[in-house]
């Protein structure tokens, strides 16, 4: 075998690639074995007739197919490994030469990774951040606490109000004709909600449990169900039950119930230190996104369009996955929602070069900075995952291999990178605030 490599423009790369004619005769042989069975020749048994034979009746390319197959896949991944070029996409194949007797050539179109030429990431300015937690945020914690403790009950003394929860009844129809999805018994609706065509649900108040009402809308303009959009509808609807949803009033026996605080302000306190812990979170993610996205704008880079739909690739087929973990096939989520996988790709691949630009970026400071994983952090993840996953840490070991654990030391390197950026941006950011306190002294 032997390798010509050929240098295109946006780091793309033609790797052509010489598979000997011995090697592509047996590859012809290995093809004639695989098929004769399934091949009838008129005065030989299945699989007795003798490959010439064949190869006369049906030509000589009849196991050329088979033949390339098997000998692509090999060769390639023969010469990528004695070849220096860092290939980071799928090869795009070319047969250019397929004939007895003679070598079989072929072309693997594929892209380069990109070199990065770094710009400032040493203490890039990033948005200061304010962490604040008003009481009213704390009082919307303990509201949705309530929320989750709270109680239904019935009710039969008055009409239908706004936040009731009821049962509902309803037939609807457009010129006297009923259409699909108007009718419904014992619906569940929360009035107020907005779940139904505008101007439906508040014709329900003051209805009471067991009484009928005309309901009349009018369908907006932009309604989905095209042949309904912009037609005035009328609904019989009957409400069957009404609820109302009771929360627990927020005192010290309510806080004593949901937490191990014996206060309401104990628990208050409690609460507001969580949301700063949170907000302190938040902050130091927006401000480590702010730092990559400030080094990854200073940073020149070309990046091939094969790099970015393998991404895409990669991101369709992880998005596919959590679809099917819910219950769904792909093919349901498109049917619901009216998208289609192209269309999908394509709002993925801005998102795909962000992550790669940023992966680059993050990898060539690293590579510059000389940064290194001691093995005490290696040993530290890997307790990580032997926890989380309850398995013994060489078991972890020993299903990660040796390649596994070079991608867990590349990725610990980038997060080095993103600390170190964040950091630098951080110790700017305070020199900043202690000279506007000397100009203020």
């Amino acid at each position: 075998m032997s390798l010509k490599v050929e240098n295109l423009e946006h780091n793309m790369a033609k790797l052509t690639i010489e598979v000997s004619a011995e090697e592509f005769e047996e590859a012809i042989k290995h093809a004639y074995v695989k098929n004769k069975n399934k091949i009838n020749i008129h005065g030989f048994r299945k699989g007795k007739a003798p490959q010439a034979m064949i190869e006369k009746m049906y030509g000589a390319g009849i196991f050329y197919e088979d033949a390339a197959n098997e000998l692509i896949p090999k060769a390639y991944d023969a010469e990528i490994e004695n070849c220096d070029l860092d290939l980071v996409s799928q090869p795009k194949i070319d047969v250019v030469q397929i004939e007895k007797g003679k070598p079989f050539i072929f072309t693997a179109e594929v892209a380069v990774k990109p070199e990065v030429t770094l710009g400032a990431y040493e203490g890039v300015e990033v948005p200061k951040t304010e962490i604040n937690v008003t009481d009213e945020e704390v009082d919307a914690e303990v509201d949705k606490e309530r929320e989750k403790n709270s109680r239904t009950t019935t009710v039969e003394d008055r009409g239908v109000e706004n936040g009731d929860m009821i049962k509902l009844d309803f037939d609807g129809s457009v010129d006297g004709v009923a259409f699909d999805g108007g009718k419904a018994e014992n619906y569940d609706l929360t009035v107020g909600s907005g779940s139904f065509i505008p101007g439906f649900e508040e014709q329900l108040v003051g209805v009471k449990a067991g009484e009928e009402k005309e309901v009349k809308v009018t369908f907006p303009e932009d309604y989905h169900a095209k042949d309904l959009a912009g037609k005035e509808a009328v609904f019989k609807c009957k409400v069957n039950e009404i609820k109302v949803k009771e929360l627990p009033e927020a005192n010290d026996e309510f806080a004593q119930d949901v937490s191990e605080f014996d206060t309401l302000a104990e628990y208050k306190e409690d609460l507001k230190k969580k949301l700063t812990e949170r907000k302190e979170a938040a902050a130091k993610n927006a401000k480590e996104a702010a730092a990559v996205e400030a080094a990854v704008a200073n940073a020149e880079m070309d990046i091939p369009d094969a790099m970015v739909d393998g991404q895409v690739r990669q991101m369709a087929n992880d998005f596919a996955r959590r679809i099917q973990s819910q219950g769904l096939t792909v093919d349901q989520y498109f049917q619901f929602t009216g998208m289609t996988a192209e269309k999908l790709m394509d709002q993925m691949k801005p998102e795909a070069l962000k992550r790669i630009k940023n992966s680059l970026v993050l990898e060539a400071i690293a590579a510059k900075e000389n940064f290194e994983i001691a093995e005490e952090k290696i040993e530290e993840e890997l307790k990580k995952m032997s926890e989380a996953y309850k398995m013994e840490v060489d078991k972890i070991k020993e299903a990660l291999g040796e390649s596994g654990l070079d991608q867990m030391k590349a990725e610990l390197k980038i997060q080095a990178a993103v600390d170190f950026i964040r950091d630098k941006a951080t110790e700017v950011e305070k020199k900043a605030e202690e000279a506007e306190e000397k100009k203020e002294d």
